[in-house]
């Protein structure tokens, strides 16, 4: 018995060991040829073949927003969608995405005045990522009645944000139009 301590604690060393050789492996990670300052991927040799002309139509819902001054994960994710499936041979023209936020998310996605105001000067980090999203096709939709709840106006989006009348109804329209929404 009085060893268990000891036994316990060396067990739990070698437990840490393996944690974090868990979480090795970022530098398997690489920029992307879509979005190529944002959504860094791995190349994957996958089993499950993407078949020729595969065409994908995917929207992802977010409420969560960044950390001010950082970059919101949705939005990155979107373009790791982008970079990872254009690296394994999807054609851009076969992917389609939306981005559509609501809740505490709708600040990210406002222009500087907006943005520095709630947050006290920061720059928001989204407008870069934004741009190069909205220039590569990519649906960036608020929802109305988020904006409404926030105060945001349509002048307060940044350039390429598109107003709809409630997360619901843009998740809705984007479903009848063939999208299938991301389990984020």
């Amino acid at each position: 018995m009085p060893n268990r301590p000891l036994k316990t604690f060396t067990a739990l060393a070698i437990a840490s060991c393996f944690s974090f050789a868990a979480f090795a492996g970022i530098e398997n990670f690489h920029k992307g040829t879509v979005i190529t300052d944002f959504g860094e991927v791995a190349t994957i040799d996958a089993d499950m073949v993407i078949p020729k002309n595969a065409k994908f139509k995917i929207s992802f819902d977010t409420v969560k927003d960044a950390k001010p001054g950082e970059v919101n994960k949705t939005l990155n994710t979107a373009a790791r969608f982008l970079n990872m499936h254009a690296e394994a041979g999807v054609a851009k023209k076969n992917m389609k995405l939306a981005v559509v936020f609501h809740g505490k998310g709708s600040v990210d996605v406002t222009q500087a005045s907006y943005y520095g105001e709630k947050y006290d000067g920061v720059e928001n980090a989204n407008a870069a990522l934004i741009k190069a999203l909205t220039e590569n096709g990519v649906r960036v939709i608020l929802c109305g009645q988020s904006a409404a709840y926030y105060d945001i106006s349509n002048e307060d989006l940044l350039p390429g944000v598109e107003m709809a009348l409630s997360a619901m109804t843009a998740h809705a329209l984007l479903q009848q139009e063939g999208y299938t929404l991301n389990p984020f």
